[in-house]
């Protein structure tokens, strides 16, 4: 059962910027923290950022902090990942999920979309 699905992701230059989004259902936007997760080829799966459940609180890793911006909105049952200033070590599958807690720990997370390829060109 898929509870969240990611779109927006493709090639793009490097420098360049993209939207993800992550659309789901009303009843887990409304009780859940979001959070972005990517994984590329042979690595492990990290975090990318979170938001709570209100939007007032947003966690960021320290290397991305200032080139990407999460926000939410709840009208539309929407989460998005706004990455500027691209670069190929960028380049990953990137995926949503849905929890109680907003945290860094995958764990924590119930709810997870099947991801969205980016692509970062040279």
């Amino acid at each position: 059962q898929v509870h969240l699905v990611e779109s927006g992701g493709g090639l793009v230059q490097t420098g360049g910027s993209v939207r993800l989004s992550c659309a789901a259902s009303a009843r887990i936007f409304s009780t859940n923290a979001v959070g972005w997760f990517r994984q590329a080829p042979g690595k492990e799966r990290e975090f990318v950022a979170s938001i709570s459940r209100d939007g007032e609180s947003k966690n960021y890793v320290v290397d991305m902090k200032g080139r990407f911006v999460i926000s939410r909105d709840n009208a539309k049952s929407t989460v998005y990942l706004q990455m500027n200033d691209l670069n190929p070590e960028d380049t990953a599958v990137y995926y949503c999920a849905a929890g109680p807690y907003n945290g860094f720990d995958s764990g924590t997370y119930e709810y997870w979309g099947q991801g969205t390829q980016v692509t970062v060109s040279s």
